[in-house]
């Protein structure tokens, strides 16, 4: 095989036209390539990989970064508004496909998903059930308390542009 198709860490479809998973690196390329992506919502504070950033330019795909600091004792907390920041991009069906990532794929990433299940008003039990097939035995309680709490009606965002998933 010349170009194998290998997905990133914790790679998932989490709704039409939204992937979310762990840091892509430049094995994941080719498969990333097949899922014709316009967008990349990156959740990390650090800068982006030049290899990740000459990829994109490459290819057409707009990077927008909204860096989210883990939620960790004692106090470091996930700020509401960045979490509605990453939100308004996910819900907006012209950045689809979007390809959403942190480093792992399991905390700050599920804290958005999480917060998009509150919006298609998922059950919290499903939510954590969700969050948890993904977190494995790296479960953050913290985590799981943003979501329950996140107010979803805080999030403004374009209605005529949202998902059909979501109407």
């Amino acid at each position: 095989m010349e170009n194998p198709l290998i997905p990133p860490l914790n790679f998932s479809m989490a709704a039409p036209g939204i992937y979310r998973s762990g840091y892509p690196n430049s094995m994941n390329h080719a498969f990333m390539k097949k899922l014709r992506l316009k967008t990349i919502l990156y959740l990390c504070p650090e800068e982006y990989s030049e290899s990740n950033t000459a990829w994109c330019e490459t290819n057409g795909v707009r990077v927008v970064q909204c860096g989210i600091l883990p939620n960790k004792e004692p106090f470091q907390f996930i700020p509401d508004d960045v979490v509605a920041d990453a939100l308004r991009v996910l819900l907006d069906r012209r950045n689809h496909p979007v390809l959403m990532h942190c480093n792992s794929g399991k905390h700050r990433s599920g804290v958005v998903i999480g917060s998009m299940r509150k919006m298609q008003q998922w059950s919290l039990t499903s939510i954590f059930d969700e969050y948890r097939r993904f977190a494995g035995s790296k479960v953050r309680i913290l985590d799981q308390q943003f979501i329950e709490l996140f107010r979803v009606d805080t999030v403004k965002y374009d209605k005529r542009c949202a998902p059909r998933w979501l109407k």
